[in-house]
């Protein structure tokens, strides 16, 4: 069954599912592509088990979650949303675990663990991180993006080679 968060909840889920299109392009094409999504879409989700946790100030997803704004697409097992509520709801972080994918047209990143630190700005996925765009592939351990700085890195932690490896395809001359 597919429901709809309330406005405060579709907001902080809409900036996730935004942030993710940054995880599922390259370094230079992260900007562009937040900046073609319509942030203001709505944001539809489904999870075998939803449970507030309003004394915790969080929100926990379970089981076979898939959140959508537009053509984002975030699938894990399981994907908590922390919370200030000082008058208004905040969100200050997003946690996903269990075969993350967030995908979007030929663009998908994959890890066993994404966090979006709404404070920080940092979104980090670990764990057999793979980012894919048509043909391109990048390996690796653990990607940390900063949206202060616009740096983004791969690193081989937790990869099993503790290398970054992956292809690309070189455009054909005229």
């Amino acid at each position: 069954m597919t429901l709809r968060f309330s406005q405060s909840l579709r907001a902080a889920l809409g900036a996730f599912l935004v942030t993710g299109a940054a995880l599922a392009g390259w370094q230079q094409l992260g900007a562009q592509v937040i900046s073609r999504h319509d942030s203001d879409a709505p944001v539809n989700y489904a999870a075998d088990r939803i449970e507030l946790q309003d004394k915790q100030h969080r929100v926990v997803l379970s089981g076979n979650v898939d959140i959508s704004q537009g053509d984002l697409r975030l699938r894990s097992a399981r994907t908590t949303v922390a919370y200030t509520d000082e008058g208004a709801l905040r969100i200050q972080r997003i946690d996903a675990t269990g075969g993350v994918l967030v995908t979007r047209g030929n663009e998908s990143a994959r890890g066993d663990v994404a966090v979006y630190d709404f404070n920080r700005r940092i979104i980090t996925m670990a764990g057999n991180v793979r980012l894919n765009r048509g043909g391109d592939t990048l390996n690796g351990g653990r990607l940390v993006i900063d949206l202060n700085t616009g740096v983004s890195s791969v690193d081989g932690r937790a990869a099993g080679s503790g290398r970054v490896s992956g292809s690309f395809s070189v455009p054909r001359k005229n």
